[in-house]
């Protein structure tokens, strides 16, 4: 699918920047001991891991560590903005009385800053050709929003604006969809856990909200499909084909398996554990 006009914010403020930010991510949000986290951290307690300079201690090492939910995790830049924006550059352990605030503020933004990757990507669909002034405006006043005081960030009701972003996001991909020839199947929010899909066709298909956890999509055809909000928690992608799929994450790539034959959609990476 041909490159279109892309979110006039542009895409680097929502690649996350460890550097610029005050390990949020390692501080603001709860984990629970699992197959993902080797230990219990509550919400504002900052992870065992977490180094003086806001780094983590074994980033190299999460896997083999037992902290795989880390490596899965992607805050679309929302720490960096938080950290250097919302609250100048002034982190949570010099100014202790803010952390609570900051630590609000992050989720928050994180859901804004979600929504600004799928606009953009949106954005990028030139069958959508018919809703990008909409989406640019959306992108515009999301962006905006994304720069007010904390005060105000935290009284957004970011539901509604969810679902009134979503109602674009859906018409964007049924147009980008409706060139696919051939049938489109409907799994949209379908529990697909465990599911055998090997070789299945899913050109154009909506996945949108689909659980594929464990799901078996080895060598399936999913160029064009609809994955916004999927869960790919250890789906076999092996040599699947994404090509062109609307709305993947980098997050969800690496929450799955593959191999290098698995195409992937233009800008995302292959994960190193593949």
């Amino acid at each position: 699918m041909e490159i279109q006009n892309p979110g006039s914010g542009g895409r680097e403020q929502l690649l996350a920047a460890c550097g610029d930010c005050f390990g949020l991510c390692c501080v603001a949000l709860p984990f629970a001991r699992s197959a993902d986290f080797a230990a219990d951290k509550p919400a504002g307690k900052p992870c065992g891991n977490l180094q003086a300079d806001f780094r983590c201690g074994i980033h190299a090492r999460l896997r083999d560590e037992g902290y795989q939910g880390c490596t899965v995790f992607d805050c679309f830049g929302a720490g960096q903005k938080v950290s250097q924006v919302t609250f100048g550059g002034t982190d949570w352990r010099a100014a202790p009385q803010s952390a609570g605030t900051m630590f609000a503020v992050f989720p928050v933004m994180r859901q804004l800053h979600e929504l600004l990757w799928y606009v953009d990507e949106a954005l990028r669909l030139a069958a959508a050709r018919t809703v990008h002034r909409d989406l640019r405006r959306a992108y515009d006043r999301i962006d905006a929003l994304t720069r007010r005081s904390a005060e105000e960030v935290l009284a957004l009701d970011v539901n509604a604006l969810r679902g009134e972003v979503n109602e674009l996001l859906l018409r964007a991909s049924e147009l980008a969809r409706a060139r696919i020839p051939g049938r489109k199947r409907n799994h949209r929010g379908a529990d697909l856990m465990g599911a055998r899909l090997a070789g299945a066709d899913l050109r154009g298909a909506s996945l949108r909200g689909a659980l594929l956890v464990a799901a078996d999509l080895s060598g399936a055809d999913l160029r064009g499909a609809d994955l916004i909000g999927a869960d790919l928690r250890d789906a076999d992608l092996s040599g699947a084909d994404l090509t062109d799929g609307l709305f993947v994450t980098q997050a969800q790539l690496n929450a799955a398996r593959g191999t290098a034959s698995t195409r992937l959609p233009a800008g995302l990476e292959r994960p190193g554990h593949w």
